[in-house]
């Protein structure tokens, strides 16, 4: 082999795409979308929500330093997780459920990197024109104009990328006062450093990866071929109607020829850059772009829309096989369906009634593992505990601990003062860590089941306040 030989070139640089502009039904929508999205990202964290005078009064507040999550009339604590793993399931199950029947329609919609990858592209055209323009100034030698227009550009982007990080951190913090230091530059390092790393990650991700990220990054493209079927509306090419396809001129007949004019409109328009009439590919994210831009030049050329649409392939076999148009049947209600509608009512049910008998008190105890026990002088045995009061009520509270299965027992509470298990002081909406000793004559047994027991104690009397339970064990020498 000669030197001089050119080396072999296993896999071809990825071109970028450029998205032309186009109207229509699809593109409105996906406008309207991207606004509402938007509005509620950047506004969300400035909602407030009454609580009571000692608890936090934003909306939606994940208070790190408390360890607390408040979304509107739902507050969670660290210990309540499962809140967190049935969202994730219901969301989870929610998405599985619209692909089902309407494809990726929430990858062309409403997912944040189809909407940020749209503001920026709507930036670049703003400031470098439609797509021709934006490819020609691509390729053309570096000069005082496109030096501008880059600056302009990535300026834009920057800006935009900061305050989708500044949003950010107003989820995490007290949205008016964090505003407020943001504004008097007094911002927390910490904080800081959250705001430029979502600020490069939206300006890297938005204004580079783009499509990339759809293709190579996300993992739905990978299997969302497995949530479809049949009647899974998806975007669809007309072959039949479409080919053969050719040029046509204005006043030509269209006998012996198909209605798709090889315009590559369809192409031009797809922020992924495919050729929907290639058929349904892995990279079309269901945006229906394509659809104006075909519905477009159908309409120049006088001929019905609907040669790229929505469509599934049972109504394409309904059509093939001869059958009229109104006998086109998308069963909706299928046994895939029907199967997540019944995962989503389950899991709905479940975290509703769990939500709606939510008590606002909860005890945990926690056994001493060494010593088990301490034998007293006079052959009595003493247990240690460790009580967790969990107060979840926005007002102070004064609990009673009592043992229930074990007789002739006393509690001694460890601490200062006139700490005693009938008047436990808990803060309200915390945590009251207390030491207790449970002492009582030597059981029969070595390991004795017992119950704990907790009641607020307030003016109406303990039986008509909140208590919980708690089951553990004492310890004894059965020698």
């Amino acid at each position: 082999m000669s030197d001089s030989a050119a080396p072999i070139k296993f896999f071809e640089k990825k071109e970028r795409v450029f998205p032309k502009r186009v109207w229509g039904k699809y593109r409105k929508l996906k406008w309207a979308v991207m606004i509402v999205t938007l509005a509620i990202y950047y506004l969300a964290p400035f909602l407030r929500w009454d609580r009571g005078p000692l608890a936090p009064d934003q909306a939606i507040l994940i208070d790190m330093p408390a360890r607390r999550a408040y979304f509107f009339f739902i507050e969670i604590w660290p210990q309540e997780v499962y809140y967190l793993t049935g969202i994730l399931i219901l969301a989870a199950v929610a998405l599985f459920f619209v692909t089902s029947l309407f494809g990726r329609v929430w990858c062309g919609y409403a997912c944040p990197q189809t909407v940020w990858t749209d503001l920026f592209v709507w930036v670049e055209r703003i400031v470098q024109g439609d797509r021709a323009a934006r490819m020609k100034l691509k390729k053309a030698p570096w000069s005082l104009g496109k030096l501008w227009k880059m600056a302009l550009t990535h300026s834009l982007w920057l800006l935009i990328g900061l305050l989708t990080g500044g949003a950010w951190v107003f989820y995490f913090n007290d949205a008016p006062t964090l505003l407020d230091e943001i504004l008097h530059l007094h911002i927390p390092t910490t904080t800081l450093g959250w705001i430029l790393a979502l600020t490069f990650s939206t300006y890297l991700m938005a204004g580079f990866a783009r499509e990339q990220v759809c293709m190579y990054m996300c993992p739905y493209s990978r299997f969302q071929s497995a949530m479809f079927d049949k009647d899974t509306m998806i975007i669809t090419y007309d072959e039949d109607r479409g080919e053969p396809r050719g040029k046509h001129k204005k006043g030509e007949s269209w006998d012996g020829r198909g209605h798709c004019i090889d315009c590559t409109a369809c192409v031009q328009v797809c922020p992924m850059g495919i050729d929907i009439r290639d058929g349904l590919q892995m990279e079309c994210i269901a945006c229906g772009l394509c659809v104006d831009a075909c519905n477009n030049i159908m309409d120049k050329v006088d001929l019905p829309h609907g040669l790229i649409r929505y469509d599934t392939t049972h109504n394409q076999e309904e059509r093939i096989a001869g059958r009229e148009e109104k006998n086109i049947n998308t069963h909706i209600l299928r046994p895939r369906t029907f199967w997540y509608m019944a995962i989503l009512s389950v899991v709905g049910a479940v975290m509703l009634y769990s939500l709606v008998n939510r008590a606002p008190l909860d005890l945990h105890v926690l056994h001493d593992r060494n010593p088990l026990f301490v034998t007293l002088s006079d052959g009595a045995v003493r247990n240690g505990y460790n009580v967790k009061i969990l107060n979840k009520a926005y007002d102070d509270k004064y609990y009673r601990l009592k043992v229930e299965g074990l007789d002739g027992y006393t509690i001694r509470i460890q601490g200062a003062g006139d700490v005693t298990p009938d008047n436990l002081h808990v803060f309200a909406d915390s945590v009251g860590h207390f030491r207790a000793f449970v002492t009582a004559p030597k059981q029969n047994t070595a390991r004795k089941e017992i119950r704990f027991i907790i009641e607020e104690v307030g003016e109406q009397g303990a039986a008509e306040m909140q208590t919980d339970v708690y089951e553990s064990h004492f310890a004894s020498s059965n020698h």
